[in-house]
C-alpha cells in the first residue's frame, strides 16, 4: 500500500514535503491493497478500515488514528507541533488481522 503525503491544499506527491508558513496539518491519501502479505487476493468487502500511526520519532510512532470505514482513503492530521512528523498506515481486515505498516512518509511543519 503506497501513501501520499501532501500539504493542506497542496498538490505534492513527494514522500517528504515542506509545510507552508502557519500550516500545522498533514494530508495523507492511499490506495486499498489488492493482495494480502502472503500474495492471496483481498476484496474491498474483506477490509474493515485503516490505522494511521504517526509521531516525531521515526522509530517510535506514538500517536494513532483509527478509520473504521475501508472506503475512506484520505485523512488530514491537524494541530501538529513544529518539527518533522512521520506517518505509516496499516490496513485491518474483517477478521481483525492487521497488515505490516506501509512505507514511512514524513512532513516538516
Amino acid at each position: 500500500m503506497g501513501v501520499v503525503l501532501t500539504g493542506c491544499g497542496g498538490g505534492s506527491s513527494d514522500s517528504s514535503a515542506q509545510s507552508q508558513s502557519g500550516e500545522r496539518s498533514a494530508s495523507l491519501s492511499w490506495n486499498a491493497p489488492a493482495t494480502r502479505a502472503n500474495g492471496d487476493g483481498i476484496r474491498m468487502g474483506e477490509l474493515s478500515g485503516y490505522v494511521i500511526n504517526y509521531g516525531q520519532n521515526p522509530d517510535e510512532l506514538t500517536e494513532a488514528v483509527r478509520i473504521d470505514d475501508a472506503s475512506v482513503m484520505d485523512y488530514t492530521v491537524d494541530n501538529l507541533d513544529q518539527g518533522t512528523w512521520y506517518f505509516t498506515i496499516q490496513v485491518e481486515d474483517v477478521d481483525g488481522l492487521v497488515s505490516a505498516p506501509s512505507e514511512q512518509v514524513s512532513k516538516t511543519i
